[in-house]
């Protein structure tokens, strides 16, 4: 008897909410090229490396992708996306971080991201237009100007997406 092909793990990535005190109430995006999530907005993340702590991770991220130095790296949230139609299921912690003043991004990885704008946060595009991570971000609650993590309770990591 054959054995039945096992579905594949789940990823585990980092997300990074990155501000500026020159950027006030914004956080960095970019919109992603390739095969999955092309045309959506996301933020500065990547997978995590065997060893590497949550914060490390989203500094080297930042750095590889945006060109930016973090400064007071901290957790922000946790999401659990699944699009089982693209096959798709990552695990995203979101660390949260600020750009070091008078450092603007610069798009160091053209062939996966079409660049970096400073974007408000209240003036988000809308959900279809987020990548995963960011969507169920915002869909938490999540509010990047404050310390608080009430967005996190009773939130049991089922978000299944179209």
């Amino acid at each position: 008897m054959g054995e039945q092909a096992q579905p594949p793990r789940p990823g585990i990535g980092v997300g990074v909410v990155i501000t500026s005190p020159a950027h006030p109430k914004c956080v960095l995006l970019g919109k992603r090229k390739g095969p999955v999530g092309a045309g959506t907005y996301q933020l500065p993340g990547g997978h995590l490396e065997f060893g590497e702590s949550l914060a490390e991770c989203a500094a080297r991220e930042t750095l590889e992708e945006a060109a930016l130095r973090l400064r007071n790296v901290r957790f922000a949230s946790a999401v659990n996306s699944v699009c089982a139609a693209a096959r798709y299921h990552y695990v995203t912690v979101l660390m949260k971080g600020e750009a070091e003043p008078g450092a603007e991004p610069t798009n160091r990885e053209p062939e996966k991201n079409e660049g970096w704008e400073w974007v408000k946060w209240d003036e988000f595009p809308p959900a279809d237009q987020l990548f995963w991570a960011l969507r169920c971000l915002r869909e938490q609650g999540y509010n990047p100007f404050t310390e608080e993590l009430d967005h996190l309770k009773g939130y049991t990591g089922a978000h299944q997406l179209e």
